[in-house]
């Protein structure tokens, strides 16, 4: 090799070299799913931005609100979502149904049931006929969509009471924020609830619970965040950082010192008085891992009732697809 091309040939590596450290220097974009404000994660960590020390570095976060856990399953599918706050009723919907054998269960949102933490409700009208589950037979029912975690829970409990979905009750679709005015036009007998909108004073003044989600199974790994094992794998560093920042603005929200501007980011993100979220990680809420640990024991149990249910024809192995080790290194890194 003539030696007058050595600088040249050394400077086109040099250039080709850092064009690819800056080709691995971008910055993942990593959306994240929500539903209800203030009770996903989702719809608050932006509002912390603050304590995200790598966002805006490895990754960039984009939260998107979904009307139920059945979409996003579509939305991972298409590859327009990262992270998933599924339910566990939509969990093994996703792997067997769906095809997402790779869907890994990687840190806990919420769970219902666990010692004096809230329990979702199960609500008709206060002045109304309905007393007793027994008095649903004939009546209609709401739910989100058919397999969200609600919807398993509802026909959950009726079965046990000897009824039936289409045999006897009627079941039909709505919003999450519009089963109150359901319910007081009398258009429904029975609505599911869930914070936020469960401490709606007008909702509290009408209606009353027929029974608790704590009822149907005990504690459920209501909802858990999930990511596809490809995706994990490919970005594993920047997931790492991510679930880092998370884990610092999750502990601060969950810390009793915070509570007053908890209340006035929930008011603001809402629209409504902040004293009405005086339940926000409490006692009052639904409880939340400070690790972000989920209850995989609970989850187990609770995604063999889809396979009671009929929709899916086996009873996944939670283990089998869960990928703690990312959570579990970022919370490492906090220590």
């Amino acid at each position: 090799m003539h030696t007058s091309k050595l600088p040249l040939i050394a400077l086109g590596m040099s250039i080709l070299l850092h064009a690819g450290e800056a080709r691995g220097a971008e910055a993942v974009t990593i959306r994240a799913s929500w539903i209800a404000p203030v009770t996903n994660w989702a719809s608050l960590l932006l509002e912390k931005k603050e304590l995200a020390q790598h966002l805006g570095r490895s990754y960039l976060f984009e939260p998107v609100r979904f009307v139920g856990t059945p979409q996003m399953v579509t939305a991972l599918a298409n590859g327009e979502l990262e992270i998933a706050n599924l339910a566990f009723s939509t969990l093994p919907i996703a792997i067997e149904n769906a095809g997402l054998e790779d869907l890994r269960v990687i840190a806990d949102e919420l769970q219902d049931g666990v010692d004096d933490y809230y329990s979702q409700e199960y609500m008709v009208l206060a002045d109304g006929p309905v007393k007793t589950i027994e008095d649903l037979k004939g009546k209609v029912v709401a739910t989100v969509a058919a397999g969200a975690a609600v919807d398993v829970a509802i026909k959950t409990m009726l079965r046990k009471h000897g009824l039936v979905d289409k045999r006897d009750y009627t079941m039909v679709e709505a919003p999450l924020p519009t089963m109150r005015a359901m319910l007081a036009d009398k258009k429904v007998d029975l609505v599911p609830v869930v914070l936020p909108f469960a401490l709606d004073p007008e909702l509290r003044r009408i209606a009353k619970p027929l029974f608790y989600n704590r009822d149907v199974v005990g504690v459920t790994q209501l909802l858990a965040w999930t990511a596809r094992q490809s995706f994990l794998d490919k970005n594993r560093a920047a997931m790492v950082d991510f679930m880092q920042d998370t884990l610092r603005i999750t502990r601060w929200f969950l810390d009793p010192a915070n509570h007053g501007e908890v209340m006035a980011i929930a008011g603001r993100l809402t629209k409504q008085p902040p004293e009405r979220f005086d339940w926000a990680f409490t006692k009052k809420d639904y409880y939340h891992a400070t690790d972000m640990v989920p209850n995989l024991k609970a989850l187990q149990t609770n995604v063999a009732m889809m396979k009671d249910l009929g929709f899916v024809k086996n009873v996944i192995d939670v283990k089998r697809h869960a990928d703690l080790s990312i959570i579990e290194e970022a919370a490492r890194r906090l220590k």
